[in-house]
């Protein structure tokens, strides 16, 4: 599997959804998956948004991922398995440029504040550094849509090379 990370507004969904409409993979997205079934385990008042249950989203996404070829695209990771992933990528944004994308999706005031924080700090790359192998944990920069092409461009070829690899 490969799994797509970073503060949302970074362009995650837009890299997943065209990496497996290239690939045939099949791509999931957390976020979404938890919405649908509902795989909460109560609200945070504070973010203004439901807490995940990391359980059932683990038996939810088990089989998928038993059977390989899966991109997942979520903004945490050290609640997965490792043995799920073998390309952990963090996409990057520069601040202000994060700042007009999350504004436009109507994030406020401390939400607002602690994703940008989030990235400032490097939060999630530091979570995918302790949570994986290092040598397969890849930070890309996602300012531009030139960045989306070449970041897909590298994809591709991590996965083709780790098919050659493991074939």
């Amino acid at each position: 599997g490969v799994l797509s990370l970073g503060t949302p507004g970074v362009g995650k969904t837009t890299l997943g959804k065209e990496l497996a409409s290239r690939t045939g993979m099949m791509y999931i997205n957390v976020g979404d998956m938890a919405k649908e079934g509902e795989l909460y385990e109560g609200f945070d008042e504070e973010y203004d948004c439901p807490v995940l249950d990391e359980d059932r989203v683990i038996d939810e996404l088990e089989d998928k991922m038993s059977e390989g070829g899966v991109i997942v695209d979520y903004h945490g990771c050290d609640f997965f398995p490792e043995r799920w992933f073998h390309i952990v990528f963090v996409l990057r944004t520069e601040n202000s440029f994060l700042y007009d994308r999350l504004e436009s999706r109507g994030y406020k005031g401390k939400k607002l504040q602690d994703n940008i924080q989030c990235e400032i700090f490097q939060t999630l790359y530091e979570e995918a550094m302790l949570s994986y192998r290092k040598e397969i944990v890849h930070q890309l920069p996602s300012n531009t849509p030139e960045d989306l092409e070449r970041n897909l461009d590298q994809v591709m070829q991590w996965i083709e090379q780790w098919m050659k690899d493991n074939n």
